[in-house]
């Protein structure tokens, strides 16, 4: 009988979904965190089921061929990343398996019924997060500090630096930020919040960085209506080469959530400006826009590629955003439809249709399930029947409603980009169910360094 505390060696010879290598012992699994598979290690019992345990990983007796020293040094406490002992083209296979185990197990279908091509890597897969959000606390020698949450905790891990964070000019502007703002946090008393009291001002820090503009944005999350002090925080910032926009964020809801409701703009136009292909795009602190600036153009080709585009279709792009997919598509179809449920985010998507002049997309605000019906109802059907159908959900997929709104729509095509394969699984069984085949999966490596995989998916009616 396994019991917590018990010591054993084991070799590893899976990974799990969450990258945690699994060893056996005697048929007993063992869910290893910061292992790679071959690795021959010592690890500790944490927590023991009856057919399964957790375990700490003690000491690694043998190395795996694919081990490689984390370029991060707090790697293995920070929640943020967690393959970075695992060498790159393992990461690329060990994503190309998630997606297809996820389409195979949740999805229902056949080893022969999927259409996967190789997974679309990056060359250098470090320094390519345009967007990092970093809590503010304070350590256990009670000074400000800020850095990255441990994993399922909220407890923050401090950080030098981060590998994965984007690079202007080869400077680690986000450590320039952060250290800006907790310089004046100190100078002049001012709290970092507190969880458990639900006391002090500042939150979280958001940075926005351009990789084509060069542009940077700060965003200072509060607990509180304005920041004491902060023009002083202002003309600190400012002094960044880059520096573009400045502003406050409130959010006095006890939560996970990090943004709230309310932004002030105290410098700058409110937004940074970045590109995608041929397009700009205007992003503020609450839009959505892809973390990953270079791999975004290689997912957004697979998309238009699979949208099969000629110029005489028409597109429906759900959960639209910012437009970045609406305006990518709209030079190769005869109209675009976009639609959004947040206004800001259709407002955006409005002012970058403008600014790229791109007179043949159209905006619609509101949920697609109850949007796109009503918007049937009142004008032509034909004139707006969709060939193609975008889709690119959050992590959560695609609501039922939606799904069943799509079908009846009837395109040709479904494009479906995903950022969840196990989401994109149980939503290509449904559309499978309903009319759909499954004619091809790429899967683009958006976030290297960690478990999470983008995908982009072909079907056809």
């Amino acid at each position: 009988m396994y019991q917590k505390n018990d010591e054993l060696i084991v070799t590893i010879e899976d990974q799990g979904i969450n990258g945690e290598g699994i060893g056996k012992d005697n048929g007993y699994a063992l869910f290893v965190k910061d292992t790679v598979i071959g690795d021959k290690c010592k690890v500790k019992i944490m927590k023991a089921k009856k057919n399964y345990a957790f375990a700490k990983l003690l000491e690694i007796i043998e190395p795996s061929k694919n081990r490689v020293e984390e370029k991060c040094p707090v790697a293995k406490q920070c929640g943020g990343c967690q393959l970075q002992s695992m060498d790159y083209e393992t990461q690329l296979k060990f994503k190309e398996e998630k997606v297809f185990n996820n389409l195979k197990r949740i999805g229902g279908l056949d080893t022969c019924q999927i259409p996967m091509k190789e997974i679309i890597g990056m060359d250098e897969p470090y320094y390519y997060r345009n967007k990092t959000q970093f809590p503010v606390g304070r350590n256990k020698d009670g000074e400000i500090a800020y850095g990255f949450y441990a994993g399922r905790t909220h407890s923050i891990i401090e950080a030098p630096g981060c590998v994965l964070g984007m690079r202007i000019d080869g400077k680690d502007v986000c450590k320039e930020i952060m250290d800006t703002v907790i310089s004046f946090m100190k100078e002049n008393d001012i709290d970092p919040y507190d969880e458990q009291t639900q006391t002090g001002f500042v939150r979280h820090v958001l940075i926005r960085t351009s990789e084509s503009t060069k542009q940077i944005m700060v965003c200072v999350v509060t607990n509180s209506n304005e920041l004491p002090k902060a023009d002083s925080l202002v003309e600190a910032l400012k002094e960044i080469p880059n520096m573009t926009s400045i502003s406050i964020n409130t959010n006095k809801e006890f939560g996970n959530v990090i943004m709230g409701s309310k932004t002030v703009h105290l410098f700058g136009p409110g937004y940074i400006e970045d590109a995608i292909g041929d397009n700009k795009f205007r992003i503020s602190p609450e839009s959505f826009f892809q973390v990953n600036s270079k791999q975004v153009e290689k997912l957004y080709e697979k998309a238009i590629e699979y949208a099969g585009l000629t110029g005489e279709e028409t597109v429906w792009d759900l959960y639209c955003g910012i437009g970045t997919i609406t305006l990518s598509m709209a030079n190769n179809a005869r109209k675009v439809y976009g639609v959004d449920i947040v206004e800001s985010a259709v407002e955006d998507a409005r002012n970058n249709a403008i600014a790229n002049d791109i007179e043949n997309t159209e905006f619609l605000l509101g949920a697609a399930e109850d949007v796109v019906p009503r918007y049937f109802s009142e004008n032509d059907g034909e004139e707006c029947h969709p060939d193609v159908i975008v889709v690119d959900p959050p992590r959560k997929g695609c609501d039922q409603k939606l799904l069943q709104t799509m079908a009846s729509m009837k395109p040709d095509r479904i494009v479906y980009v995903s950022c969840d394969s196990a989401t994109l699984a149980r939503d290509v069984a449904w559309l499978k169910e309903n009319g759909y085949k499954l004619n091809e999966v790429t899967p683009v490596d958006m976030f290297p360094q960690t478990v999470h995989v983008e995908s982009v998916v072909l079907m056809s009616r």
